[in-house]
């Protein structure tokens, strides 16, 4: 679960995107009576049912101000079939078989999927740390929630040794987290996880803002087989 870099027409803007393992070559994670909090996570958002979806289909938008950039994806994970719809080009290709050219939509493939799906990528991901989980403030609704951090390896993906620091409530609902790239001490991107909604038992935040909602990362479109 690396990061990604990637270029918006408004600017440079520095996100999530993790390990580009192939997610569906993942283990299965069964439900226990003892979870670890990672797992405790990706079942609240509906991780049980991942083995049965066939197809996701979203578009991945990003508002800053009044400028707006936005990419749509198609992905089939079984076969890591991916097709990146943009306004002015269309891609497709198979994680299995990137080229120079396929490779570059991968990584904003990664980026965008990433944010969809974080929750998941607690189980899924490789070469990652967690910390204990603790009680903080969270930085923009100020509540009191538990807080703990996941970091990522310094080798792999396309951009390594990121943190994020996840605030979740007591039934391990993300509500808020903060990017520091390359585990800087200083916050890289603060947002929201909210408007959470049910697609055939996926749980997916469609919604992220900043505390002065100028920016916001948003999903539609979606819709999951």
């Amino acid at each position: 679960m690396k990061k990604i870099l990637f270029i918006l027409l408004i600017g440079v803007f520095l996100l999530g995107c993790k390990n580009d393992k192939n997610t569906s070559e993942a283990k299965e994670i069964l439900p226990q009576k003892t979870q670890t909090t990672a797992e405790a996570i990706a079942y609240k958002n509906g991780y049980e049912h991942w083995a049965k979806l066939s197809e996701i289909k979203f578009t991945f938008n990003v508002d800053r101000g009044e400028r707006h950039f936005e990419r749509s994806w198609i992905w089939n994970p079984k076969q890591q079939d991916v097709t990146m719809i943009t306004s002015s080009d269309t891609v497709s290709y198979n994680q299995a078989r990137l080229d120079s050219i396929t490779k570059k939509a991968d990584a904003s493939f990664i980026n965008d999927s990433y944010w969809l799906l974080a929750p998941f990528h607690l189980v899924w991901d490789t070469g990652t740390t967690f910390t204990n989980p603790k009680k903080a403030v969270a930085p923009i609704s100020k509540d009191t929630l538990n807080q703990m951090t996941i970091l990522y390896g310094s080798e792999g993906g396309y951009t390594p040794g990121d943190a994020y620091d996840l605030f979740f409530t007591e039934d391990y609902t993300l509500e808020e987290w903060i990017f520091r790239e390359a585990n800087d001490s200083l916050p890289s991107l603060i947002t929201t996880w909210q408007d959470y909604r049910d697609f055939n038992g996926i749980k997916i935040a469609t919604m992220h803002r900043d505390s002065t909602d100028t920016f916001r990362l948003y999903f539609t479109n979606i819709s999951v087989k």
